[in-house]
């Protein structure tokens, strides 16, 4: 009978899992879901691997609201599902792992006193990555754990993109670099790549991984050598509702002139501001689309061209680009957003088929035209898979 993988990405306030079942060449979804709304009105969702809803319900009253409870409820859910099955191993997303993680590892009582250390890196999300770590190995003391990083990919990329025009002191001392994330979502694309367009995978991709949180990363050969995130999952492009780059001295202004604590400037760059802020409708692209509201369509011409802005500067770094990816929900889904990336690309040799690029389609595709010097991809990400991966092999191991 067949073992399985629990991959788990927890949040301030949910808690997303998918299950895979092994045997076959690479890892099987059967089941996905979230626990949301955990300390307000917690409630569990459930789905097949074709999406069918099998369960959407909120969690007994009786119950504390908390994550403890939110990872009894779906392990009890589980439970009742897989027959008997065993769970071989138990694989996590964790945002940051540092200077220290670098590669996924196998959960120890060591393992996580260092994570412990990297929670300064990533307050809003390294302790809610860790903490199902510890309730699960009360709950399932014999299966082994393993940690996936999103910031491991990036270590690969040249000490050059790594620094901040910082004394040594900071960057030594006290890890501030650029970090970069999403690395899951890349790793993910590396791996499949080559199946899709060899010359490509060889050569100097750049990928864009655009949805509510936005990056995009140059990959030459496979291996990440600049990315646009930096020492938080903040810089680069700007987001459904963060920011992205600014001048960092606008901090000290809104402290120094508009009076805002760091609380409330830490509000804006990361919940106000991005698409939400600019439209002042919303973070969602495709309300954006439908409104016609002039602040809707300049928050989309903005994000575009920082987009295009970034293609450029990563093309720069590897001295040039032999194809382009999009992926993630914006990525994937926003033909509109696509359009206009590439259009403003052509200068760089890209040309894409307008139909080609309407066309709607949950497989991995080109958007581009049979003569475009720059070839043009669509694939979906699969980070929860990149996990399960991680996992087994950490266990093989």
């Amino acid at each position: 009978m067949s073992e399985l993988v629990l991959v788990i990405n927890a949040g301030s306030s949910s808690i997303k899992f998918s299950l895979f079942e092994t045997g076959a060449a690479d890892p099987v979804l059967l089941f996905k879901g979230l626990a949301d709304g955990i300390y307000v009105d917690p409630k569990f969702v459930a789905k097949d691997a074709d999406d069918n809803k099998l369960v959407s319900e909120s969690m007994p009253a009786d119950m504390p609201k908390n994550h403890d409870s939110a990872l009894r409820h779906m392990l009890a859910w589980l439970n009742s599902r897989i027959e008997g099955r065993t769970i071989a191993a138990i694989g996590h997303r964790v945002v940051h792992g540092g200077l220290s993680f670098c590669q996924p590892v196998r959960i120890t009582e060591e393992v996580l006193k260092g994570l412990d250390e990297t929670i300064a890196l990533a307050p809003l999300h390294a302790p809610h990555n860790i903490m199902p770590m510890r309730v699960l190995a009360q709950l399932l003391p014999t299966v082994p754990q393993v940690a996936c990083f999103d910031t491991a990919f990036h270590r690969t990329q040249p000490e050059i993109e790594q620094q901040y025009a910082l004394p040594y002191e900071f960057t030594e001392k006290h890890g501030i670099r650029r970090y970069g994330f999403h690395g899951l979502s890349y790793e993910f694309i590396a791996s499949v790549l080559p199946a899709i367009d060899a010359k490509a995978a060889a050569g100097r991709t750049v990928v864009a991984h655009l949805g509510n949180g936005s990056s995009m990363a140059a990959l030459l050969n496979g291996h990440c050598q600049a990315t646009t995130m930096g020492f938080t999952a903040l810089e680069g492009l700007p987001m459904g509702t963060r920011c992205g780059t600014i001048d960092p001295a606008l901090i000290l202004h809104f402290m120094s002139h508009l009076k805002m604590d760091a609380s409330q400037i830490e509000e804006l760059i990361y919940k106000q501001s991005g698409l939400l802020g600019m439209s002042g409708i919303s973070s969602d692209m495709r309300d954006l689309h439908a409104s016609k509201d002039p602040h809707a369509k300049f928050a989309v011409d903005y994000f575009a061209h920082r987009v295009v802005r970034e293609a450029a500067s990563l093309a720069a770094a590897m001295q040039g680009f032999d194809a382009l990816v999009f992926t993630a929900g914006i990525g994937e889904n926003d033909d509109i957003a696509r359009a206009t990336v590439c259009n403003e690309l052509r200068w760089l040799g890209v040309e894409i088929d307008e139909v080609a690029n309407a066309k709607r389609s949950g497989e991995a595709r080109c958007i581009s035209l049979p003569g475009s010097r720059v070839p043009v991809y669509i694939i979906p990400t699969n980070e929860e898979l990149m996990i399960a991966r991680h996992a087994l092999k950490c266990v093989a191991a």
